[in-house]
């Protein structure tokens, strides 16, 4: 038998008074404007199911990591059948007047993201107006770090210009769950590239940020860890600037950092190493793209922060290697860092030369290369 959450329950007390874990939950349309509503629930343990025949860019990456399900075709009474919660995420209002008497029809409470999200954005619990360092001014730009994933490590600066937003221009791994608290007037554009898949071309980023702002809107850019990155941030600071838009940035946590240390490893420590750097892995040792010096960073005795790189990582340890590191030098991949499906996998410089990745790599990670890896938190 099928658990469902209880008869009246509205998407705004998700994770307070009801329990999802196991609840199979069938979100009928994909569009950006439902991630957030999408990202609670997986975060409270609900199985998402979506039947959408197009979806957002983001329910795609989640589909293809196995997050949730996604059916890609139109609804019909037939998906209704094992749902404790249908959550109606359609742009056609007929659509979703026949997915409400289907329900009704069968006992199934409904949450409907359009309506029960238009309660309006969520205030400042403390009331202290102080720690708003940046409000986004109609017709401005704000560029805001999202940190590794949990809406917790947004910072407070972050969260208000969120908040205060009319617009949302939103990637993938942007702490998603936030966006539950949007009004029902807040446009979400979800503008996220997929490895190897689908993506929205930088250029027509700049292109969104810059017809929002020149409409005189409110227009904050979310993404995940911090701006300047990896992320392009300053890409789209100098767009704006060259275009006479206001923009500001608020940084965040970058993963790099906190994926690491959320799986129990510090980049520093006394008596192991002295300093730490953050290089980007897409581009492998030998490809000419590739501008790292990678026989000095092996011999650089620093710890080795990786991002982007799963793909590349035996031809990355095979160059740091031949640049001096041992083979026993302890590394330790972090994959979906600050999430319920966080986990960790260990291995050494001299396994992964060897070609091929082991079980349980993949992206999104950030790989550890150096002793400190060793320090890995077993549980995570």
């Amino acid at each position: 038998m099928s658990r469902r959450v209880p008869q009246g329950h509205e998407l705004g007390e998700l994770g307070v008074a009801v329990a999802y874990d196991g609840v199979r939950v069938l979100v009928v349309g994909g569009p950006a404007r439902a991630l957030g509503v999408v990202t609670r629930l997986i975060q409270r343990g609900a199985r998402v199911d979506v039947v959408a025949p197009e979806v957002a860019t983001s329910v795609q990456d989640l589909a293809e990591r196995a997050v949730l399900a996604w059916t890609a075709r139109d609804y019909c009474a037939d998906d209704l059948p094992g749902a404790g919660l249908v959550v109606i995420a359609c742009h056609d209002p007929a659509q979703s007047a026949l997915v409400r008497a289907d329900c009704a029809r069968l006992g199934i409470p409904t949450a409907d993201v359009t309506a029960e999200l238009s309660n309006g954005a969520a205030t400042d619990e403390t009331g202290d107006q102080q720690t708003t360092v940046v409000q986004p001014r109609p017709g401005s730009v704000v560029l805001v770090g999202g940190g590794p994933g949990d809406p917790g490590l947004l910072t407070v600066a972050g969260l208000a210009a969120i908040r205060a937003a009319e617009v949302v221009v939103v990637d993938r791994l942007a702490p998603l769950e936030v966006l539950r608290e949007l009004g029902s007037d807040v446009q979400v554009v979800d503008v996220a590239k997929i490895p190897r898949g689908r993506f929205t071309p930088q250029e027509q980023i700049n292109e969104v940020l810059l017809e929002h702002a020149r409409a005189g809107r409110r227009v904050v850019r979310l993404k995940g860890g911090d701006s300047f990155v990896f992320g392009r941030g300053m890409e789209e600071v100098i767009a704006c600037r060259e275009a006479g838009i206001e923009v500001a940035v608020i940084p965040g946590v970058t993963s790099a950092v906190a994926a690491p240390e959320l799986a129990g490893i510090p980049v520093t420590h006394r008596g192991l190493v002295q300093g730490f750097a953050v290089v980007s892995g897409h581009a492998a040792p030998d490809d000419p793209r590739s501008t790292v010096d990678w026989a000095a960073l092996a011999s650089s005795g620093l710890t080795i922060v990786i991002l982007m790189g799963v793909e590349t990582l035996p031809r990355i340890a095979a160059a740091l290697l031949v640049g001096g590191r041992p083979t026993a030098t302890p590394v330790a991949c972090v994959m979906d860092a600050a999430g319920p499906r966080q986990r960790t996998v260990r291995t050494d410089l001299g396994a992964l030369a060897q070609g091929t990745l082991p079980q349980g790599i993949a992206p999104p990670a950030v790989t550890v290369v150096g002793e400190v890896a060793a320090l890995v938190d077993v549980a995570s």
